[in-house]
């Protein structure tokens, strides 16, 4: 008598798990748009993600060593005039990340190494060509510079980012708007789901349909469909009683799907992710607080449930680390980037291995970074086989990262993200030379003034003191643009310098009205008289204290003045006091 035994494979207990709450990035207000992309896009150096906005869209890139508390202020990428819909970095350059958005355009931006130190508003190259906004963008996955966007018009572009130019339109194929776009392995076939209910297969640089499959799934909500292993597709979508859906095509025959299994009745869209190297696809819903996965094989019934990662919180996206960014000695055979309203969670996917060796069954030659053709080449009809890199010493960059260049005809109408940020920076610059300088110039005078001193040179000691104060108190001023937060850290009563609400009131009358000041209070007057107070609940801390409860910086601005300024205003008190 025969009996069934469970399917034998590797991957049948691989587990997920949330990394601690220190390795999270904390504090990101994610997106509120209710648009279903990923929102999210990560690689070996960064993870980027979409955020909430005002005046615009945005995106915030950190280094992925930046876990933690991000705060408020820091950078972001935010030249869009309209909300950003997807973002995606360049399979071949790090560095390099594409964002589409509501304004209808396409933008490239070239992220420094170690993020962002000021806002990056200057794209290195725009992409004007779709008429509707741009919610759909992918890279191609051989050919060097190949960009593919689409968008709600209904049309696919080719883009040579390089040149900045369209090169293949793609506007009379789909009738309605495109749910899902992704190229095939060697980036010679492009898959699209419309919203027609019609799933095509395109020659790319002909725009031609080569397949196409009506109604692969019948219900009337959006399809996804990815090449999986052997030119095969799977597709996520939803049948006539609203209930999920995945199932396996093979495009010799499209009339009957290999399989089609129902998975529950949740309103999210299924978005696939599949690894190559393993078989295995993971479905993560926008809205579930699960991610399903499956390993894809040639044996019936093709997709094999394997298990599923579930937690309390809902994702509002999600990220997918490429396989050179995993932890190989810890047998992470895949790693996503969960997005909840407040924060971004890694979560690893782990093959259970008692042996701390390279296990080599589970990590084959994978894709790497290296390009196999050029833009130029590929539109003139070269494709390229990607170029695979061994994983058993971890991913070590063994050429250098291909350069981003944009052609010389461009130059004049594109601009990079270093001379941005090296133009908002000189003020600061600027500010701390003249600070410096000063400070100088009143230690030289300090040094020379004796207490018999002529009455003309303590006047000019006094105004170069009082011009110090001064410089300190407008970098304060200039730091923020909400005055009920200027005054928290230095006070100035010159009207033409400081625009703080109580610039026409003395500063020594806010310590008897302002109990809880946390400010050293300046008052000055016209004939250059200096005049110190120091308030009463300052001056039961220590130097150490007041740094840390009051002299915080929350701007670069502040950061200047705010290691020093309350020595230097304490020795500048003992000389006139």
């Amino acid at each position: 008598m025969s009996r069934k035994v469970v399917r034998s494979s590797k991957f049948r207990h691989v587990f997920g798990q949330a990394v601690k709450a220190d390795q999270c990035y904390d504090d990101i207000r994610i997106s509120q748009m209710t648009w279903d992309s990923l929102f999210c896009s990560v690689n070996p150096k960064f993870v980027a993600m979409i955020v909430d906005a005002s005046g615009g869209g945005a995106f915030i890139v950190l280094p992925l060593t930046k876990t933690g508390r991000i705060d408020m202020s820091y950078p972001t990428v935010c030249g869009h005039t309209g909300p950003v819909l997807d973002i995606e970095f360049c399979p071949h350059n790090d560095n390099i990340i594409a964002s589409g958005s509501e304004d209808c355009s396409v933008m490239i931006w070239e992220i420094p190494d170690g993020g962002l130190t000021t806002p990056l508003t200057e794209p290195v190259v725009k992409l004007d060509g779709h008429s509707k906004r741009v919610g759909i963008l992918s890279w191609h996955p051989t050919a060097h510079n190949v960009l593919m966007s689409a968008g709600c018009d209904n049309v696919v572009i080719l883009w040579n980012v390089a040149r900045g130019e369209e090169m293949v339109r793609i506007d009379s194929v789909h009738t309605d708007m495109i749910y899902s776009a992704c190229w095939n392995n060697d980036g010679s076939q492009i898959l699209t789901s419309c919203k027609d209910k019609t799933m095509r297969v395109l020659d790319p640089r002909k725009g031609t349909v080569l397949l196409e499959k009506e109604k692969p799934h019948e219900g009337s909500r959006p399809v996804r469909a990815v090449f999986v292993s052997h030119g095969k597709i799977l597709t996520t979508g939803f049948s006539r009683m609203s209930e999920r859906q995945v199932a396996l095509w093979d495009p010799k025959n499209f009339k009957e799907p290999l399989t089609l299994q129902e998975l529950d009745t949740s309103s999210g869209v299924l978005l696939p992710f599949f690894d190559p190297d393993t078989g295995v696809v993971y479905l993560c819903g926008k809205g579930d607080s699960s991610i399903r996965y499956f390993e894809v094989t040639d044996e019936a019934p093709y997709v094999h449930y394997l298990s599923m990662y579930s937690s309390k919180e809902s994702q509002k996206g999600v990220g997918y680390m490429p396989k050179r960014g995993l932890e190989v000695n810890k047998c992470e055979i895949a790693r996503f980037y969960k997005l909840h309203e407040r924060k971004c969670e890694p979560i690893i996917m782990t093959v259970p291995r008692k042996s701390d060796l390279f296990q080599e069954d589970l990590y084959p030659d994978t894709i790497g970074p290296e390009p196999s053709v050029e833009a130029d080449e590929w539109f003139q009809g070269k494709d390229g086989q990607p170029i695979l890199i061994s994983l058993k010493d971890g991913f070590v960059a063994t050429t250098k990262a291909k350069e981003f260049k944009v052609h010389k005809s461009l130059l004049k109408t594109t601009t990079t993200s270093a001379g941005n940020q090296q133009g908002s920076s000189g003020e600061v610059q600027s500010l701390k030379q003249e600070v410096k300088d000063l400070k100088a110039a009143l230690e030289e005078l300090t040094k020379r003034v004796v207490k018999s001193a002529p009455q003309k040179r303590m006047r000019r000691l006094r105004l170069l003191s009082m011009q110090l104060i001064m410089v300190m108190a407008r970098a304060a001023c200039r730091s923020e643009g909400n005055t009920s937060r200027e005054s928290k850290f230095l006070h100035c009563c010159w009207p033409v310098l400081c625009i703080t609400h109580c610039v026409h009131r003395p500063s020594w009358l806010l310590c008897t009205q302002k109990k809880k000041c946390q400010s050293i209070h300046i008052s000055s007057s016209l004939l250059g008289r200096v005049e110190f107070s120091t308030c009463t609940l300052l001056s039961t801390l220590t130097p150490l204290q007041i740094k840390r409860k009051y002299l915080n910086p929350t701007v670069s601005q502040i950061q200047i003045i705010s290691d020093q300024t309350h020595d230097e205003l304490k020795n500048l008190i003992s000389c006139f006091s």
